[in-house]
């Protein structure tokens, strides 16, 4: 799906217009003043995506509902909102958050009061205070969720059937998976960052070992055919996969973890230990430092066997 190019120029200078706002944690920098390069793109069963900058946003569009999941920046989720109401005709009825950062949250100032009401698993309130105390002077006061959930929220969302769930701690401690049932489409937040070294929020309650644990789960209790949505992807590569690149996020945390288990065993050093150049077998996962680097997953998953 697509919008025209004059409406797309449109609602782009109108976001680059608006006013940036610095957000604490991963990726909440100050956005920058270009209009960010912005596409809607169907997937299957009216469930699509939107990239712009920040996490990918989900959304479902069919005659009976129209939801989003995350919600970016203010920018461009005001580029994703004017999208979504060109293409539906209506305004959006929900919004589903997959965690608390602030690529993904940090435009639910743009959908609050456009929809009923925003959700969440019940941590992420606490984890968008706790970021919110560590942040600029100058930032932007979090917008919390209406409705919270522990382990699984579900609803009839028109002629689809939409289940969030919560498999523990894993890139935060308050991550939530949207499954899209009939459509058979899966959004994962930030639980998969495809072929990307990964930000592992221990801060926030994070477990690498529960996260490869729940990659498993995940992919092996839906169908072969399922699309999963990716938060992140490497430059060049699509944020749409299959349960192929889920497996193999676990199998880069297992490699990670070995690597990291058998440092401890022989004695080295964190410093020894987050040395390492490339993970056997992951060698062309991208980099954004400072965070997203080999060595800083290597340092949180040293610290979290080690129990520091």
């Amino acid at each position: 799906m697509s919008i025209t190019r004059r409406r797309f120029l449109t609602l782009s200078s109108a976001a680059a217009a608006m006013t940036a706002v610095p957000f604490r944690g991963f990726a909440f920098a100050q956005a920058p003043a270009a209009p960010p390069a912005a596409t809607f793109e169907a997937i299957r069963r009216n469930v699509g995506y939107f990239t712009a900058r920040g996490g990918t946003i989900g959304w479902l569009s069919n005659p009976g509902t129209l939801l989003v999941v995350d919600t970016q920046f203010p920018d461009t989720a005001k580029i994703c909102l004017d999208g979504l109401r060109e293409r539906a005709g209506r305004a959006p009825d929900l919004v589903l958050l997959t965690h608390h950062h602030g690529d993904h949250t940090g435009g639910n100032s743009v959908f609050k009061g456009v929809v009923k009401k925003i959700v969440a698993h019940a941590r992420v309130p606490e984890l968008q205070k706790q970021a919110a105390a560590q942040a600029q002077p100058n930032a932007a006061s979090p917008v919390f969720p209406d409705a919270t959930f522990e382990a699984v929220w579900t609803e009839e969302a028109g002629d689809e059937r939409v289940t969030a769930r919560h498999h523990g701690p894993a890139h935060t401690g308050g991550d939530a998976v949207i499954h899209f049932e009939r459509a058979q489409v899966v959004h994962m937040g930030d639980l998969l960052f495809h072929q990307r070294h990964p930000f592992v929020d221990r801060g926030a309650g994070a477990s690498i070992q529960n996260w490869l644990t729940s990659l498993e789960q995940i992919a092996k209790a839906m169908p072969g055919d399922t699309i999963y949505i990716a938060g992140h992807a490497k430059e060049g590569l699509p944020v749409t996969v299959s349960g192929k690149d889920v497996l193999r996020q676990r199998d880069y945390f297992d490699a990670l973890l070995s690597h990291v288990r058998k440092g401890l065993a022989a004695g080295r050093s964190r410093e020894e230990i987050t040395a390492l150049e490339a993970l056997p077998g992951f060698e062309g996962y991208q980099s954004a430092p400072p965070r997203l680097t080999l060595a800083t997953v290597l340092g949180v998953a040293f610290d979290e066997l080690s129990a520091r």
